[in-house]
């Protein structure tokens, strides 16, 4: 009888066993990997508008955000509202439409945002100080949840992102931010 005869019969084979061994290493590491935050940075801020909400104007906006998806597997997210800070009060909101990102990707999402006039008009001594100096801070945060399929599981994921930012109130450009994201996965 030859070799190859009874390795046939025997039911394996060293091509088998080596294509087994690379499928269980995939799956270890795909089960095994650590979440990584993903990294967010706002590009730009657009005026788009200013909308009349009698005795002062709102204006409308678009967030120009950098995203970047570190982990090995694709995120599908909800949609959801980043709420925006002046001084501490409650100025705005931009909405996330919900979407998704591939695995180990960079995205690019422009979000329209809106702030409040009469917020803005309470800061009024502030905010002329900030406007002749140049530089306005706001403060963001949102909460995004979604889900990451591993294999042919979902495992559902939160992101709180927390934005230091500084403007330039006159021409809307970015001056300097802080970031910071903590990422939370519940395992069913």
């Amino acid at each position: 009888m030859s070799k190859e005869g009874s390795r046939r019969r025997g039911g394996w084979s060293w091509t088998s066993a080596l294509v087994g061994a690379a499928a269980a290493g995939v799956v270890v590491s795909a089960l095994s990997s650590k979440p990584r935050d993903p990294d967010f940075h706002l590009i730009s801020i657009d005026l788009t508008s200013f909308k009349l909400n009698f005795p002062v104007l709102d204006a409308e906006l678009i967030l120009t955000v950098h995203v970047t998806n570190p982990n090995v597997t694709s995120i599908t997210y909800l949609s959801t509202e980043m709420s925006i800070f002046y001084s501490g009060d409650h100025l705005g909101s931009a909405r996330v439409k919900a979407g998704s990102q591939p695995p180990r990707s960079c995205q690019v999402l422009r979000l329209p945002a809106r702030l409040s006039g009469v917020q803005l008009a309470h800061h009024g001594k502030e905010f002329l100080s900030d406007v002749a100096k140049r530089e306005m801070v706001l403060d963001a945060t949102v909460d995004i949840e979604g889900f990451a399929k591993v294999m042919w599981w979902d495992h559902k994921f939160r992101v709180h992102v927390d934005s230091h930012v500084t403007v330039d109130p006159v021409f809307f450009d970015v001056i300097d931010q802080e970031n910071k994201s903590a990422l939370e996965v519940f395992v069913r």
